[in-house]
């Protein structure tokens, strides 16, 4: 109830801010089983963006575990179905949680493979979270403006999906095959940023000190 509650909240934000948001290809969402989106880092506000494209369907995210420290902000990331991650020292739980959140809770699951705004390197837990949960992993990009400045500028913003990549049942989870999907997933992402805006590249902001 509270996270239809946020939706319906962050939508109308969103639209009074902005209001140029526009979902692309939803239709390759998987209609009647929970899934993984994966995408590469450009802003804050993605994963908010990427909850409200693929609403009504509800989503599980990750967020840093020092988020958690203040009370306000760790009573609505839970209810928001987050949950916290140390980047630093990850546990088993950074990988049994969401598990459990897609296949026990029937949560869909918002995902940053490279972990940051300031990496292309992509890591395999996303790979590895599809193996276990049996879940396709459903490539999306968002183009818009980086800053929040351009945000509130009413820049346009483009959610695009594209093919579900599943996990094969027998495919044993050797770096080898992690890097292969986690190229798929590349490949997917750069055929998407094309297919929107045939001259896009990402910049990202210089990170702070």
């Amino acid at each position: 109830m509270f996270y239809k509650f946020m939706v319906h909240i962050v939508r109308g934000i969103v639209w009074i801010l902005n209001g140029n948001v526009h979902y692309e290809n939803r239709q390759q969402l998987p209609p009647n089983d929970s899934y993984i989106i994966v995408a590469p880092h450009r802003t804050w506000w993605e994963p908010l963006l990427f909850a409200l494209a693929v609403s009504p369907t509800p989503c599980a995210f990750m967020a840093k575990k020092e988020l958690f420290q203040n009370p306000f902000i760790r009573f609505i990331l839970k209810h928001a179905n987050a949950f916290p991650v140390d980047r630093q020292h990850p546990g088993p739980s950074t990988i049994k949680t969401p598990v459990r959140d897609l296949n026990a809770r029937h949560l869909s699951l918002i995902m940053f493979p490279s972990g940051t705004r300031y990496s292309t390197q992509l890591k395999g837990g996303a790979v590895l979270i599809a193996k276990l949960s049996k879940k396709p992993l459903v490539p999306v990009v968002y183009q818009g403006p980086i800053t929040f400045t351009g945000f509130l500028k009413r820049q346009r913003c483009t959610i695009k999906f594209g093919q579900p990549i599943k996990i094969a049942k027998d495919m044993k989870m050797t770096e080898q095959n992690t890097e292969i999907v986690n190229q798929q997933m590349q490949q997917a992402w750069d055929a998407i940023d094309y297919s929107i805006d045939p001259s896009f590249h990402y910049r990202p902001l210089p990170k702070k000190k």
